[in-house]
């Protein structure tokens, strides 16, 4: 399978008559971004977005026509290595779909209003062949070599002051079942107010620490886990005094959805994520 890191081999700044200058999907979105058949076993799938790294994982039909997606959400409630379930049984229609044409700042407004990170892309709206996906990180590092001033604001004026944290000693299945009740990505780990780590969607996926959902009765069940077992101790936090194209450009070259702002103490004071980037970008 081919390497899935999204690049951006080079792009031209286009012009519509009359309405300026836009960034088009296709010149920024990830063409190598696997896809899977909606009658393989979702085992697959779920090992695909584990080795890859994958936020989603579009389905498609035999003609190659897209028909769904599977996120990191969806796979975790697979909790047997044999499970018959097909992906299609998982699998959920996307909230919006870009074409390659789209206008990437418009696009990107519409992924924020509707707290979607990446979407799966088609040719148009006629033609619903797979082409790739789109995710906010491919339109952060088009405006970081672009139009780096857009990011001159600190992270202290973007980041997220009402953080949901947990502790190293509460269980996966409690955090993960907040991360599904709160829709979140990932979660800063904190020791006597002290930023320790951070637990991820990814993480848990990696650890095969997974809810025993579909198959109760018939998968493995096992106790639940620590947080401590599987979270990331190697933490990547700012102080709040940062300017955000550094954050920018930790996310892009990392490939971390979110950071930490902690203060000179180490305690945890805020998170900035992607999507918080892209807003001041598009504002």
């Amino acid at each position: 399978m081919e390497n899935t890191s999204a690049k951006i081999v080079g792009w031209n700044w286009k012009k519509r008559k009359g309405e300026g200058e836009f960034l088009r999907v296709k010149e920024i979105m990830n063409e190598r971004h696997p896809s899977v058949y909606e009658d393989e076993l979702a085992t697959k799938a779920r090992a695909i977005i584990r080795d890859f790294s994958l936020r989603i994982l579009p389905v498609i039909d035999k003609t190659k026509r897209l028909i769904g997606t599977v996120s990191r959400g969806d796979i975790m409630t697979i909790s047997s290595s044999v499970s018959p379930i097909r992906v299609k049984g998982i699998m959920r229609n996307p909230k919006h779909t870009a074409t390659i044409e789209d206008d990437a700042t418009s696009t990107v407004k519409e992924m924020i209003r509707l707290d979607e990170w990446n979407i799966p892309v088609i040719n148009s709206t006629q033609d619903k062949n797979y082409k790739g996906v789109f995710g906010l990180e491919n339109f952060i590092e088009a405006i970081i070599k672009t139009s780096p001033e857009k990011l001159a604001r600190t992270v202290e004026e973007v980041m997220s002051k009402n953080v949901v944290a947990c502790s190293p000693e509460d269980d996966v299945d409690n955090i993960w079942r907040l991360m599904q009740t709160k829709s979140l990505g990932g979660v800063p780990v904190v020791k006597d107010n002290r930023l320790v780590g951070i637990v991820t969607q990814k993480d848990l996926i990696q650890s095969g620490a997974l809810l025993p959902t579909f198959e109760s009765k018939k998968g493995r069940f096992r106790g639940s886990s620590k947080i401590s077992s599987v979270m990331n101790a190697q933490v990547i936090a700012v102080e709040p005094s940062i300017r955000a194209i550094r954050v920018a450009k930790i996310m892009v070259s990392k490939d971390i959805g979110r950071v930490p702002v902690i203060d000179k103490n180490s305690r945890l004071i805020g998170i900035v994520d992607r999507e918080d980037i892209a807003k001041i970008i598009v504002k």
